[in-house]
Parts: C-alpha cells; sequence; structure tokens
C-alpha cells in the first residue's frame, strides 16, 4: 500500500518549527512520509504564525499559488496548522475553500484522523485549545543536526495587549523536567551540539517543586560538551536562582534574549508588560554582575498607541544604557483580538517608520562597537558549517550568539569547536582565524560544574 507524503511548510519563530518537528512525529508514526517538494505531496501543511501581520498575509499569497497546484491535482488535501488555524478558521474554511484541513496548536495529535476526514472529501477541524496538552509523550522527528530546539512549556498567562499568543497558543502549561532531560539525551546520542529549551517565557515553567533554573541546570549535567541556550525571558519572571545557573554551569551560554519592548514605564503599562524600566535595569545590572561576559538581545516595538517623541526617545536612551548585542525590532500592527486592537492606532505609519529607522541605525552603531572591541581577543567557536556566501569559508557561532566566519580547513570539522583570534568585526559578524582546535581537556564546554 502506497503511503501518502507530506509536505510541510514553517512560518514564524523557532516555536513553530519545534512545533513542526512534532507533528512530523505523530506523522512518521502513523505511517506518512515526508518529502521536500510540494510537487510530490499528497498532503500539503503550512504551519503558520499570527503574530505580526506581514506573516499572516505571506500565508494567503502561498495559497494562492497551491491553488493552482490542486487544480491539476484534485486529492491534494491542503490544511493550515499553528496560530493562524485557531484564529482565522472561518476565514479560511469560507473563503479560501481551498483549505481542506484546519488544526490549532493544541490538536495535533489529531491530524492524521482529520486528515483522512479531508480525503474523504469533508473539512477536518480541530482548533480547541487546551489547558493540559504538552505533548509530553510524543518524540519530535528531527533530521541529523547540530541544533535542536525542545519546547519546554506551551501557552501564555501575561496577555500583553499587542500580543495574540495567548488567544492562539492558550494558557501556560510545563512538560515534566524528566521529558525534556530525556529528550536531551536522545540529542546527545545522535550528536547534536546545541539545544535551546523554548517557551512563550520560559521563566514561569513550573514542574511540581522544579522552577526553570532547576530544568535548565538538569539539561546542562547531561553532556557538558553540549550548548544549552533558552527562549524567551519574561523580566517580571527573571530570578537570582536563574542567574546563578547560567553561571554555574559552563555550558550554559553566557546570553539571554530579554525583550524590554519599549523604554517609556507609560507604554509599558498600556502594553501590560507588569514591570518597570527601572526594574528591568536592575536586572540587567545584576544579570552582569552574576555573570561575567553576558551577552543581551531584546525585542522593541516602534509606535504602540499614544507613542509619543518623549517615549520614544526614552526607549533609545535604554538601548544606550545597555547595550544591547542585537535586537529585533518591529513596527506596531494592530492584532484583532487583543486588547490594543480597541485602542486607537494614532502613531501614523511615517512617524512609525521614522522612529524604527532611528531604533535600527542606534542598534547597528552599538553592535558595530561592541563587535570592534572583540578585535584581537579569542574566542570559542561551535563551527555549524560551510558559509553561506562561499564554501572557502566556515560559519560558526560563539556562546553569547555572534556569528563568526573563518577560513575553511580540512582539519575543522562541522559540530568542532575552535578557539578563533577575532581580526575583523562588521555590526553583524565576527571574521578571525583558528588558534587551535578545541578538545575536551582545554574547552570550558567539556568541564564538569
Amino acid at each position: 500500500m502506497k503511503k501518502n507524503n507530506v509536505y510541510i511548510e514553517t512560518y514564524g519563530c523557532q516555536m513553530n518549527v519545534a512545533d513542526t518537528e512534532l507533528v512530523k512525529g505523530i506523522l512518521k508514526n502513523n505511517g506518512y512520509e515526508m518529502t521536500n517538494e510540494a510537487d510530490n505531496a499528497d498532503v500539503i501543511l503550512l504551519n503558520t504564525c499570527s503574530v505580526r501581520d506581514n506573516a499572516e498575509q505571506r500565508i494567503y499569497g502561498r495559497l494562492g499559488n497551491f491553488k493552482n497546484l490542486k487544480l491539476g491535482k484534485p486529492g491534494l488535501v491542503v490544511g493550515i496548522l499553528g496560530c493562524m488555524a485557531e484564529r482565522l478558521r472561518k476565514d479560511l474554511i469560507e473563503e479560501k475553500k481551498i483549505v481542506d484541513v484546519i488544526v490549532g496548536p493544541d490538536e495535533y495529535r489529531k491530524l492524521p484522523e482529520l486528515i483522512d476526514v479531508a480525503f474523504n472529501g469533508e473539512k477536518g477541524i480541530g482548533v480547541r485549545l487546551s489547558r493540559t496538552e504538552t505533548y509530553d509523550d510524543i518524540i519530535p522527528y528531527r533530521e541529523d543536526g547540530l541544533q535542536a530546539w525542545i519546547s519546554v512549556m506551551r501557552g501564555c498567562d501575561k496577555f500583553c495587549t499587542f500580543c495574540v499568543v495567548p488567544f492562539t497558543r492558550g494558557r501556560e502549561r510545563s512538560r515534566s523536567l524528566d521529558s525534556v532531560v530525556e529528550e536531551v539525551k536522545q540529542l546527545s546520542e545522535r550528536g547534536f551540539k546545541e539545544i535551546t529549551l523554548l517557551g512563550q517565557n520560559v521563566n514561569s515553567y513550573q514542574d511540581n517543586q522544579n522552577d526553570f533554573a532547576d530544568l535548565l541546570a538538569a539539561c546542562a549535567i547531561v553532556d557538558r560538551k553540549m550548548r544549552i541556550r533558552f527562549t524567551t525571558s519574561h523580566p517580571q519572571d527573571l530570578s537570582d536562582k536563574l542567574l546563578y545557573a547560567i553561571a554555574e554551569n559552563p555550558n550554559i551560554c553566557n546570553y539571554i534574549h530579554l525583550p524590554v519592548q519599549s523604554g517609556s514605564n507609560r507604554i509599558l503599562k498600556l502594553m501590560n508588560r507588569t514591570y518597570t524600566i527601572e526594574h528591568y535595569l536592575n536586572l540587567i545590572q545584576k544579570a552582569k554582575q552574576i555573570i561575567p561576559g553576558v551577552s543581551f538581545s531584546t525585542d522593541i516595538i516602534s509606535g504602540f498607541p499614544t507613542e509619543t517623541y518623549e517615549d520614544h526617545v526614552m526607549t533609545l536612551d535604554v538601548m544606550r544604557e545597555v547595550k544591547y548585542d542585537g535586537a529585533y525590532m518591529f513596527k506596531y500592527s494592530p492584532r484583532e483580538g487583543t486588547k490594543a486592537y480597541k485602542m486607537e492606532d494614532d502613531v501614523t505609519e511615517e512617524i512609525k517608520t521614522k522612529r524604527l529607522q532611528e531604533i535600527i541605525d542606534l542598534q547597528q552603531q552599538i553592535s558595530f562597537e561592541k563587535n570592534q572591541s572583540l578585535i584581537d581577543q579569542e574566542e570559542i567557536v561551535l563551527i555549524e558549517g560551510l558559509s553561506k556566501k562561499s564554501d572557502k569559508f566556515m560559519s560558526g557561532r560563539t556562546d553569547t550568539n555572534k556569528v563568526v566566519i573563518i577560513p575553511a580547513d580540512e582539519k575543522i570539522e562541522e559540530g568542532g569547536y575552535v578557539k578563533v583570534k577575532i581580526n575583523r568585526a562588521t555590526s553583524a559578524t565576527l571574521f578571525g582565524v583558528p588558534v587551535s582546535l578545541v578538545n575536551e581537556t582545554d574547552n570550558k564546554l567539556a568541564l564538569t560544574a
């Protein structure tokens, strides 16, 4: 009996990448095969994101492409998974008749059954949110590689006024610590060299008496040669215990993504961010004291409703004070169903664009200056493979998440650690020459705590 081929495209954040691996695991267990070619597929699934409007628009455009494919292959099943499925199910089913299956983030277990429904000519719909589903018992399907993303919790309870996540992904619930650690062990045995623990707000992870610091430390001791990262942190819940866990475990990366969103307390209150800038800056200062060489990245929204020029300047001031290594910077866009959607979007597109550009320019300047300070310094780099621009160079990352480019060398393997002396830097990339391969005796990542 011929197995049906499934083609999946993933949009949005690493959480969606992890969900796609979960879906592949479920489908593989039910006899489906994966394909990298849409033309060869019996089922096409788009795993979607609703956080920003342009992501949704890209999905609508892609559905137009698949409409032509479906005309030539009438039995083809097209499905929408994830956040957009939950948020726009009525529009997708009634207006975009091409969509046969719609499955929200908490109903992936039902996907094989819903695809069968679609093969029989009906619409397969599963979009209920759950307060308990964590997919704790399902092993995601991953190709071999160096990096893996592990979802340790689902949903969010913060209800920031600009964010649709609590409505599309539901309330917070955490996986068991033991199941996450077991997944890390399996990845270590397969040769993965870096894992990232994922959650909308990982700091609020809770499994009985275990908090996120406990989980992070438990993952770190599985394999000291494996780097551990995590994202995303909410400033309200970033504990001293977590900072000490990072400092005390040599293979937990000295890198924290800590979204600030705005430098204005008034705007933060309107966003329901539940912290003040004073609290945020105190956290930054504390982290720098506890974790030598820690680096920070952040999220910034420009042009939130009622934002004044003074509010904007406060954001620039925070950027100058913290000196982020990197930032994800966006113009505010209203998301239907959020509290902010009911506020008047009174900052003009022109002003949003101008302010965003000022934020981008300042961040590039700060990143350039920080990277220049690393020239003549030595960094331990995990080599990820050949550079995207030239096979004469190899690319990797530092502990602090900076991209490093070095000349290719047959002695240097993908997945190896190399000590690199930095000799040039741009705002986005470090360039250097290998000093030595790093073995287990001198690699800080191989030391026991």
